[in-house]
């Protein structure tokens, strides 16, 4: 059990790796091709795609990966049951992002620009939930070849398009760039589900019955997703609210759009993906590990789930102590070799450090999903982000450039690690 643990998490840190890989080059060229202005817009408008996309996909892959690795269910009922609902919620979505579309641009980002980028965001959302449910199929199944070379067929369209798209829309004006960054994941997500198709069982055949929902799959599902939605969602619109905290904040400083803009750029473009590249890794991880867990805390299997738990835990925190000793040692080396730039060298030193911990929250999370503690991770990431949001909007006032979106990140994580520990131990040992 041990060796097909580690088996499944080698192929999709692996898969992980080369995917990771061809999301720094996805980030240099993007940088490269819309230039850090460019750059500064689409990070402000980030924190609202990822917001939208947290709600639009409900955690499904994790609800259905738990599910489908039960082994209790007609799988394929379960997922193809589940899709219509997915759909007519996603073009929910859709009219409300072109509702709320002048208002978040206009009075949340205070930029004019962001109208069109944002409005792109709500015809993403169907192609990003449809993979998203056919992917958690695959990882309760324990495939996790399929959504490997999903990911790298995902990464590769991205890659060609913003080489060959982005330019000709950057000559008509910097927004529909901007916009085509954020559009271009329909083309990428809807070769992905192509590519995880063509992994179907051969045999399998689809009729009337399988997509008509099934009210005890959808109960099941909900069960899951809502709470860790919900979890998801509160630290989506803690990253949503970011921007807004910080540009508000520096506006009644004094400072320029421009400035704030390039600045947050900077911090968001450069140095969080730096620091966070481990999660990677840690991500393939915990994708392998909640499966396995799930079965072995079912079956009351405690010691089992424990050396799995502490197994994960301990190779996320290696992996991601070595990132964290290069990035301090060579933080500027580092951003010259990714980003052709040294901006914001000083502040990947210090949050190389500060973000080590976080390594460790990928498994612990999952752990706690595999417990069926997904209420109670939901409290401890709301009171998280409560906390990181107050200490944010009450140190930037400080005028200490964007150290204030660090420290509360580092506040954040330590709460949340520590809370979470607190509860497994209670249950595991």
């Amino acid at each position: 059990m041990k060796e097909k643990f580690i088996k499944k998490a080698l192929i999709l840190a692996l898969g992980g790796f080369i995917t990771k890989i061809l999301s720094m080059v996805i980030r240099i060229i993007t940088t490269r091709v819309i230039g850090v202005d460019g750059l500064g817009l689409y990070m402000l408008v980030l924190p609202t795609f990822n917001l939208f996309i947290t709600i639009a996909t409900l955690s499904l892959p994790t609800a259905i990966s738990k599910l489908v690795a039960e082994g209790t269910r007609n799988n394929k009922k379960l997922v193809l049951g589940f899709l219509p609902i997915a759909i007519i919620f996603n073009i929910f979505l859709i009219i409300l992002i072109i509702l709320l579309s002048p208002f978040i641009a206009n009075n949340l980002l205070h930029n004019e620009i962001l109208y069109y980028p944002i409005i792109s965001i709500g015809i993403t959302l169907p192609f990003i939930t449809t993979s998203s449910i056919i992917k958690g199929y695959f990882f309760g199944k324990e495939k996790m070849f399929p959504n490997v070379v999903s990911n790298m067929i995902e990464q590769i369209t991205r890659i060609i398009s913003i080489v060959f798209i982005i330019p000709y829309l950057l000559k008509i004006n910097i927004s529909y760039a901007v916009s085509g960054l954020v559009f271009i994941n329909c083309l990428s997500e809807g070769l992905g589900i192509v590519t995880l198709l063509l992994f179907m069982p051969n045999k399998t055949k689809i009729n009337k019955n399988d997509i008509k929902p099934d009210l005890n799959n959808i109960k099941d599902i909900f069960s899951i997703s809502i709470p860790t939605t919900t979890s998801r969602l509160i630290s989506s619109i803690g990253l949503f609210l970011e921007p807004i905290i910080i540009t508000f904040v520096f506006l009644k400083l004094g400072y320029q759009t421009t400035y704030i803009t390039k600045e947050y750029g900077i911090i968001s473009g450069y140095v969080l993906p730096m620091v966070m590249m481990p999660n990677f890794l840690s991500g393939a991880i915990s994708n392998a590990l909640l499966p396995t867990v799930t079965k072995s805390y079912a079956n009351k299997k405690y010691k089992e789930t424990k050396r799995k738990l502490l197994l994960a835990c301990n190779l996320s925190l290696i992996i991601g102590a070595i990132f964290t000793i290069i990035l301090f040692i060579f933080p500027k080396e580092c951003l010259k070799l990714l980003f052709n730039t040294t901006l914001g060298s000083n502040y990947l030193k210090i949050t190389s450090i500060i973000f080590l911990i976080s390594y460790i929250l990928n498994p612990l999370s999952i752990c706690m999903q595999a417990m069926d503690k997904s209420k109670e991770l939901m409290k401890i990431n709301i009171i998280a982000v409560i906390i990181k949001t107050s200490l944010l909007f009450t140190l930037t006032y400080l005028n200490i450039n964007m150290w204030p979106l660090i420290i509360s990140y580092g506040i954040q994580y330590i709460y949340i690690t520590i809370k979470i520990i607190n509860i497994i131990r209670k249950n595991l040992w």
